[in-house]
């Protein structure tokens, strides 16, 4: 029995070993044709895919370092920029306030001169208003004047019963009115 079954172990591994000669193995005609034709696609595929990829991808980097380089230039420029106009700013702040000074000095001159002018225009109404109390002062004790020599000639005349030549009236009436300022 021992025998029978090693003796089909020995067909087994016969046919085994035959099985993978005859499919597993390959023969170097077979081999050569593979080895051949994956050499042909590896330098199909780096003519057709991988140096056109490569150039692209070249390409590519370029076009990053360029936009990189732009974008550092247009940083720098904008940095640039950015100092300009805070320089501008304080300029502009720095004359605004000067404006608003100046125009603060003006206003205050303006106001100053106002009212020195209002100043004088009140004292020339003031003297005006003087002159014209002084002369209402003397229109009034002229008038009076000559309603107290309109009143001592009657009185005179009724004293006197008689009519007093202009001599006379005259050095009564200025005796009578130096009597009257005292």
């Amino acid at each position: 029995m021992f025998g029978l079954v090693f003796e089909e172990a020995l067909t087994l591994g016969e046919q085994i070993e035959k099985y993978i000669r005859e499919n597993l193995i390959v023969g170097w005609t077979s081999f050569l044709v593979q080895f051949l034709a994956l050499v042909i696609m590896v330098v199909v595929v780096v003519f057709v895919a991988y140096k056109p990829l490569k150039k692209m991808l070249a390409k590519r980097a370029d076009y990053v370092e360029a936009n990189i380089r732009d974008s550092e230039v247009a940083k720098a420029e904008a940095e640039k920029n950015k100092v300009a106009a805070e320089e501008k700013l304080l300029a502009s702040k720095k004359e605004a306030a000067e404006i608003v000074a100046n125009a603060k000095s003006v206003a205050e001159a303006n106001q100053k001169q106002m009212i020195e002018d209002t100043q004088v225009e009140i004292n020339k109404m003031k003297a005006l208003a003087d002159e014209d109390i002084a002369r209402s002062k003397e229109e009034a004790k002229e008038e009076i004047r000559q309603e107290i020599i309109s009143v001592a000639l009657t009185a005179s005349e009724e004293v006197l019963k008689r009519e007093v030549n202009e001599k006379d009236n005259s050095r009564i009436v200025e005796d009578f009115i130096k009597d009257i300022d005292k």
